[in-house]
């Protein structure tokens, strides 16, 4: 084995510190494999922003003007000619009841101030992890570039531009003493958009897996509230939609693809602004870099991220590659861990030390 060396950027050797030869070489074949897929991988996974926003914005309108939530939602589904999926048309009414209360203007602003939170909170999770403030600094450029729409004030009426931001606040703040924050958070997301339940689900299993007995008890204590407002809500929609409903168009046509989850990842954030191939190799390598930090928070980031991107390979679309929203704040952040990983890899990769064995006269 290959004796660790002098970390680079971050505080510690990376989890690849000390492999055999034989691992580094297998795990850098499969690096390439994937950055090769992602680099190669074509099509688009811009979201329909454009639709959703419209939708949206229309339904907080109309909801000013006195309008009730669930009605509103399917006149504005009807209006844009979208197919009447119960949660998919008609997300909680926690997002538009707020910006109907608030107003437009007031709403940009609080998206915005819930970025800046989170960037702070990354900032001060990452002390331990990147001690050189320089480091740490290009480390929250990331974050932000993961941030950039709402940043920006674009989307504020998408429910997934909202739940991403809430869900990579909620990692930044567990700790193993200060989980109910981070379950508070959590529930917040899934209020938001229900898509960030699996959020819950997952945060359930690893702290169990963690022997965090307390922690896993809170979890499910929020999934149970969370599911017990989706009851309500889905009685609510059948009020609205009477007992036969409007026609619906197919819920899943099929696997989107690994590249398609890797674009929609990608225009998601400021790596838009890159050629569509360097784009979504760059993801494909920050969230692989997440597995580089040997810490729990790196654990759980690691897996809220691989579940979307199933999520969005196996059971998404053109129509809800918004839901890369999601993850969006937490991805790029990966990179700053990834000089480490790849040179701890192939420091181990080209170690060609042997033991010999001597005989000696007895």
């Amino acid at each position: 084995m290959a004796r660790a060396a002098r970390p680079l950027l971050i505080a510690e050797p990376s989890r690849y510190a000390g492999r055999s030869a034989r691992q580094a070489r297998r795990l850098l074949a499969a690096l390439a494999l994937v950055l090769l897929i992602a680099l190669l991988s074509g099509g688009s996974g811009a979201a329909t922003g454009s639709l959703i926003e419209i939708t949206n914005a229309g339904v907080v309108e109309a909801m000013r003007h006195g309008s009730d939530y669930y009605a509103a939602s399917l006149q504005a589904a009807r209006s844009a000619d979208a197919p009447s999926r119960l949660l998919f048309t008609f997300p909680l009414p926690t997002l538009a009841v707020l910006q109907a209360a608030i107003g437009q203007v007031a709403a940009a602003l609080l998206l915005y101030a819930l970025a800046m939170l989170t960037l702070f909170a990354w900032w001060q999770r990452l002390r331990s992890a990147i001690p050189r403030p320089s480091v740490r600094a290009i480390a929250v450029v990331l974050a932000a570039a993961g941030m950039i729409n709402a940043l920006l004030g674009e989307f504020v009426a998408v429910h997934d531009l909202w739940a991403g931001l809430l869900l990579s606040l909620s990692l930044a703040a567990r700790t193993p003493r200060h989980w109910i924050t981070a379950a508070a958070l959590g529930f917040m997301a899934a209020m938001i958009r229900e898509t960030a339940a699996l959020y819950l689900g997952l945060m359930l299993v690893v702290a169990l897996l963690e022997g965090h007995k307390r922690e896993a008890a809170g979890w499910a204590i929020v999934m149970a509230v969370f599911a017990a407002a989706v009851a309500v809500h889905l009685q609510a929609i059948a009020a609205v939609m009477g007992p036969l409903g409007d026609p619906q168009s197919a819920d899943w046509a099929g696997a989107a693809g690994f590249g398609f989850a890797l674009h929609a990842i990608a225009a998601s954030t400021a790596l838009s602004l890159l050629p569509s191939g360097v784009a979504a190799l760059l993801v494909a390598l920050a969230i692989a870099g997440w597995s580089a930090w040997r810490n729990p928070l790196a654990t759980r980031v690691l897996a809220t991220t691989l579940a979307f991107v199933l999520v969005l390979t196996f059971w998404s679309g053109p129509g809800r590659a918004h839901w890369a929203f999601l993850i969006a704040p937490l991805v790029p952040i990966g990179l700053i861990f990834v000089p480490d990983a790849l040179r701890d890899l192939a420091r181990a990769a080209l170690d060609r030390r042997r033991i010999t064995v001597t005989r000696t006269a007895a």
